[in-house]
């Protein structure tokens, strides 16, 4: 394989690595949000060992309050004093009741003690214009204005930063079931009034296909693309077909490999997606938002079927690496993605229990790739085994070469031609011997980042031996 470090072939978007974050299950509550008298070490009801944790991953941009929830949030309904809050029924999840303490304030907060950026997503399903223009007025409206003084009243002086604000979720299906033409006109009219009350101009996304809904991606670009910055597509990796999840640990071979045949449509997804987008959008303005994506299994026995509480094994680390290096292939037409959910629900970075916290192995696939984010892509070819993905970037000096051997038994061997004296070689790896390794809160670190060691230099070559369910990452100095 050789890498020519002097070709450079674009630039991989930090927000790629976004989180997603909705009221579903325990993801807010108790998952971020403990409340300000709990026991639980916290800043403002929000959790440390959390914040911790998604700190050094270097979470860069968190979409909240849903999903299928963001098109039943009324967000007057979060503001102001806790106690009088209206409470609401979850209807899509668990059919839960819910106080409302976790609002638009706490919103912001988390994103503040994380480092992220935020994505709101709007409420269309539901909703109203005025509803929504309000919603962007409160949150971003610096100078004198009917909500901007509302927000005072509730605490806020300054307006925040809202980067991205996605105007409806599933609009074809929890959204509203609406028809891609009905969608695509009511987009026009809502986006009209996400306005900019700053010199800050708002990412505008609209709501794209469900997984290979080709023709509502046509119809979208062709009536509104002149008026969105991104539009979004999901899809869930799925070890079976979609009624029946499979379980997320004590599965045999096949599954393994037919998880990781749903992930792997991805590219192919992207690629005929983008495809459309190109014919209404040939400078590639218009970014394919990917804000919802991970695995999709069965819920753990004794778990509430609404909560969507699964464990995370090394096999999802083979879904994240895999899935990212889709989304690194394709970052001229990818702007942002977010896993499915950060906390507590569907392919996690962090489970917790009470006081209790694990990283997943999906968190640690995060960890290995967080030096891809807004590094340069660098050219690289040479016949690889199929089971074998990868990236290769540079940032700061460092060539990062990133590896999945997703083979359940066989190892491969890579030669990498850099080009260069080779001299001073750092790598890590996340690796299990068994399908379904995963971390309890017994044993919190039995799937883990290691060191690196089955390499070998030979001038300005590099022999590296990847073992079957394997990531790796390499990270090399350029020496000119």
């Amino acid at each position: 394989m050789i890498v020519d470090s002097t070709r450079e072939t674009g630039t991989i978007s930090k927000y790629i690595y976004g989180q997603f974050a909705e009221h579903l299950g325990r993801c807010i509550y108790e998952g971020v949000w403990v409340g300000e008298d709990s026991p639980i070490p916290h800043v403002n009801g929000i959790r440390q060992d959390v914040v911790e944790a998604l700190r050094e991953i270097k979470v860069p941009v968190i979409r909240w309050p849903g999903g299928c929830f963001a098109d039943e949030y009324h967000w007057k309904d979060g503001i102001g004093p806790v106690e009088n809050r209206k409470t609401i029924v979850n209807t899509h999840w668990g059919g839960v009741t819910e106080n409302n303490h976790f609002g638009t304030h706490e919103f912001f907060e988390l994103c503040k003690q994380v480092g992220a950026e935020a994505y709101v997503n709007g409420n269309v399903g539901s909703g109203t214009v005025q509803e929504m223009q309000e919603w962007v007025e409160y949150m971003t409206m610096e100078g004198t204005s009917p909500m901007a003084d509302l927000r005072r009243e509730n605490g806020q002086e300054e307006a925040w930063k809202m980067k991205f604000f996605g105007v409806g979720n599933e609009s074809w299906g929890c959204g509203g079931n609406m028809r891609p033409e009905y969608y695509a006109d009511l987009y026009r009219r809502y986006q009209t009034y996400v306005r900019n009350y700053t010199t800050d101009s708002i990412y505008k996304i609209a709501c794209g296909p469900n997984i290979d809904d080709y023709d509502w991606m046509e119809v979208l670009m062709k009536n509104a693309h002149q008026f969105m910055d991104g539009i979004s597509l999901h899809h869930y990796s799925l070890a079976s077909v979609w009624e029946d999840k499979r379980p997320a640990i004590g599965f045999p071979e096949k599954e393994w490999y037919s998880l990781i045949d749903s992930a792997n449509l991805m590219d192919e997804l992207i690629t005929k997606h983008s495809t459309i987008m190109d014919k209404y959008d040939p400078e590639k303005r218009v970014g394919l938002i990917v804000d919802e994506w991970g695995s999709w299994l069965a819920v753990e026995p004794g778990t509430n079927p609404g909560f969507l509480y699964q464990q995370n094994t090394i096999r999802d680390a083979m879904i994240a690496s895999l899935t990212l290096n889709i989304f690194h292939k394709h970052s001229d037409r990818v702007h942002m993605a977010n896993i499915a959910q950060m906390v507590n629900v569907l392919q996690s970075m962090i489970l917790t229990d009470g006081d209790q916290m694990i990283k997943t192995p999906t968190y640690h696939v995060f960890n290995l790739y967080k030096n891809h984010m807004d590094a340069t892509k660098i050219d690289s070819w040479g016949d690889m085994k199929e089971t074998t993905s990868y990236t290769v970037s540079k940032k700061e000096g460092i060539i990062t070469l990133s590896f999945c051997n997703y083979a359940v038994d066989e190892s491969d061997e890579v030669t990498l031609d850099l080009g260069f004296p080779i001299q001073n070689v750092n790598a890590e790896i996340l690796v299990s011997e068994e399908l379904d390794a995963h971390n309890t809160f017994e044993e919190p670190e039995r799937v883990t980042v290691e060191a690196f060691k089955t390499y070998k230099v030979d001038g300005e070559t590099l022999i590296i031996t990847l073992p079957p369910k394997s990531v790796v990452s390499i990270y090399v100095k350029e020496e000119k």
